[in-house]
């Protein structure tokens, strides 16, 4: 064939694409681009369309569908409310509210996924399942429902706990992992995409429930302790612990025991190490990328970004932001976290200056109002605004729902947000101010095993204490307890650790099974 018959028969293969537009992979998959909604399409075959990760396409099918392919865990096409159906699973069980259940068996593989790569998790199951320490153990969840929170999920179940569980965030959740829930006899009420009202509906019916009275809570935000303390404040004070993972949930907790509304113990475990110096630096050190990329297609390099605060969230951030070759500068009110900021070689600067020429825009302080309608008003055209805290209230996105402003929706979790005029400027807002990661991509699955093994260590502590060993306060994990979860992860690289002697530790004033640091020593 000459150079302009292959010439010829490209143009002609191309006018044929652009005319139908349609995508047809080479396996089951058919993909078919509509402008107005960029999200992915059912297959021919009816079975729930798959995760954009775990599509098995050629290169060609990856070509053409890298458009129209969005991380969202389940379709968008299903509009109707789950409360309106009634909904069984195989076994016949009844008592859960997801978005379908016939997603079940897509959910479960997914959990298999996860649990590949949760080996502290899995180990901790397997070596206290025998004890069943939450014998007896009602626990209450809220957290986001995804792959990785199943496999908690079960590991409390099979250490022998029953529970009724919820989600934290109305887009977090994987909708097909709740239906694999449900479908083995759990109870859950999340889906992807809950108005206010289903959100706070879920949470009471984990709460409310016959025959079946809860004694211990696990909280990401402390939405189902707030909930709880406010309705149900007999069921409440018969709490024998709750474990909060949150900066805002924790918040929220030391609010109440200054106020003296704290009537039952409470573990922090956000500022647990294990938590704070893994999960909030090295998962969103990654994450963020991800959920950036997936939402918008982005290229890094050059791009100018602002990250409000330095935290761990932050830290994590503006690592990975300035591996990619971004021009990364922070806002900060702590002084200790500006000079690290500044030490890493971040320009500490206030929003004001820099807001007109900046191409993205972080929050992650656990604040509110961080970022405001005045602020909006000067991005500028294209701006990327996102939230990377655990609340919605960083972002003042109340001030952008206004009559002048119009709102258009490019993809799942991606609004343009237009300003009126002759030059139509327009930011991109993404998750609607919310959790930007858990909204828009995945998460590691190894740094969650982390958090996961010091939650159920933390709900383990809590319930079989002894009366009296933690009273009406807010307390933080014991370190022997982070060094432990430490541990369990270590075998997955091959690490080898070294044991002192015994004049070694006695030298240093320690047990030679530690704890190696104090509680005052910051990692």
């Amino acid at each position: 064939m000459s150079l302009s018959e292959i010439e010829s028969a490209v143009s002609e293969r191309s006018r044929e694409i652009v005319h139908n537009h349609k995508l047809l992979n080479h396996g089951t998959v058919t993909r078919e681009i509509k402008y107005k909604n960029l999200t992915p399409q059912r297959s021919i075959t009816g079975r729930p369309k798959l995760r954009s990760r775990s599509l098995s396409q050629s290169s060609e099918g990856d070509s053409y569908s890298s458009g129209a392919s969005y991380s969202g865990s389940s379709s968008d096409e299903d509009d109707s409310n789950p409360r309106d159906k009634t909904q069984v699973s195989s076994n016949g069980f009844k008592g859960f509210c997801v978005k379908n259940i016939e997603q079940h068996a897509f959910g479960r593989r997914e959990i298999e996924i996860a649990e590949q790569e949760m080996p502290g998790l899995i180990a901790l199951r397997k070596r206290a399942q025998g004890d069943k320490p939450l014998s007896g153990a009602r626990i209450i969840g809220c957290t986001h429902v995804t792959a990785q929170t199943a496999v908690l999920i079960e590991t409390l179940i099979a250490l022998g706990a029953t529970v009724r569980w919820s989600a934290c965030n109305i887009y977090s959740t994987q909708n097909e992992v709740a239906a694999a829930l449900a479908e083995a006899g759990y109870s859950v009420f999340a889906w992807k995409g809950e108005t206010e009202e289903n959100f706070w509906w879920c949470i009471d019916r984990c709460i409310n429930a016959d025959n079946w009275q809860p004694n211990m809570i696990i909280d990401d935000g402390g939405d189902a302790t707030h909930l709880m303390l406010k309705k149900y404040p007999l069921l409440f004070n018969q709490i024998k612990g709750i474990v909060e993972e949150s900066v805002t949930g924790v918040h929220r907790l030391y609010q109440l025991s200054k106020s003296g509304k704290l009537t039952v113990p409470a573990m922090n475990v956000n500022d647990s190490v294990t938590k704070t110096k893994f999960d909030n630096l090295y998962l969103c050190r990654e994450s963020i990328i991800d959920a950036l990329k997936r939402t918008t297609d982005l290229m890094f390099g050059g791009k100018q970004v602002l990250v409000c605060g330095y935290g761990e969230v932050g830290k994590g951030c503006c690592q990975a932001l300035k591996g990619l070759g971004c021009i990364v500068m922070v806002t900060e009110i702590d002084p200790i976290c500006a000079l690290q900021a500044c030490m890493d070689g971040f320009k500490v600067v206030k929003m004001n200056e820099v807001v007109r020429n900046i191409d993205i825009l972080i929050t992650c302080t656990g604040n509110k109002n961080v970022v405001t309608r005045e602020h909006l008003d000067r991005l500028k055209n294209g701006c990327i605004v996102c939230n990377m805290g655990h609340s919605n209230t960083e972002i003042d996105v109340g001030s952008l729902r206004t009559p002048e402003l119009t709102w258009e929706r490019v993809r799942s979790q991606v609004d343009h947000i237009i300003w009126p005029g002759p030059d139509g400027k327009r930011i991109i807002l993404l998750a609607e101010g919310r959790l930007v990661n858990l909204s828009c991509s995945s998460v590691p699955s190894f740094v969650v095993s982390i958090t996961a093994a010091t939650q159920a260590l933390a709900l383990i502590e809590l319930f079989n204490a002894p009366g009296g060993r933690y009273k009406q306060d807010v307390y933080l994990l014991p370190k022997k307890m982070d060094e432990y979860v430490a541990s369990l992860h270590l075998p997955t690289f091959d690490a080898h650790l070294t044991e002192l002697s015994e004049e070694q530790a006695k030298y240093l004033g320690l047990n030679k099974a530690g704890p190696f640091k104090p509680n005052y020593y910051r990692y």
